[in-house]
């Protein structure tokens, strides 16, 4: 009877275990899913600044250096998109949200150009891209904050430093304020 008592103990604590484990897993996937939501809305934003870039052209033909920079920001935020390094991405992704609004400050000392329709959807279209990705990052730090709770957690945390599942760092966007740019003619 003592040995039916044991094998019972036995199977309740790897019953436990395997749930935990399952657990972590399941949260390290979430996490993975989440980062790839952040790359898909990324993806989509990249691919609108090209026509806005164009859009604007149009109307401010002198405005190079401002073109120039959304560019060179919008390159290197998908080649840090590609590499998977979230501290890469993080920073290239403060870079394009700047020039960003770089452009939209050139836009506004254009009157025919604010009335533009195509210029109009674009900016809409980016607004609704920046919303979708501000919570794809959001999802994102909260499956974050889930699994390195989980990992540092009390016995889990005993499973998981076993198995090698890690603490992973948070999305964050440095926020910088710039002043506006001073457009002269």
């Amino acid at each position: 009877m003592t040995i039916l008592y044991v094998l019972i103990g036995i199977i309740i604590v790897g019953l436990y275990f395997m749930g935990v484990y399952n657990g972590l897993v399941t949260l390290r996937n979430r996490m993975r899913e989440a980062l790839s939501d952040i790359s898909v809305q990324q993806k989509r934003r990249w691919d609108l600044i090209p026509n806005l870039i164009e859009t604007v052209k149009g109307y401010a033909k002198h405005e190079k250096e401002v073109f120039t920079k959304v560019t060179d920001a919008r390159t290197r935020a998908i080649t840090a998109g590609q590499s998977g390094n979230l501290n890469n991405m993080q920073a290239a992704e403060t870079a394009l949200s700047g020039a960003l609004k770089t452009v939209f400050a050139v836009a506004e000392n254009y009157p025919e150009l604010k009335a533009n329709q195509n210029f109009l959807h674009l900016q809409q279209e980016l607004v609704d891209a920046e919303d979708k990705i501000q919570a794809a990052r959001r999802f994102f730090n909260q499956m974050t904050q889930q699994l390195n709770t989980k990992i540092e957690q009390f016995p889990s945390n005993l499973i998981a430093s076993r198995f090698g599942f890690q603490k992973s760092d948070f999305f964050q966007i440095e926020t910088t304020e710039t002043a506006v740019p001073k457009v002269q003619f």
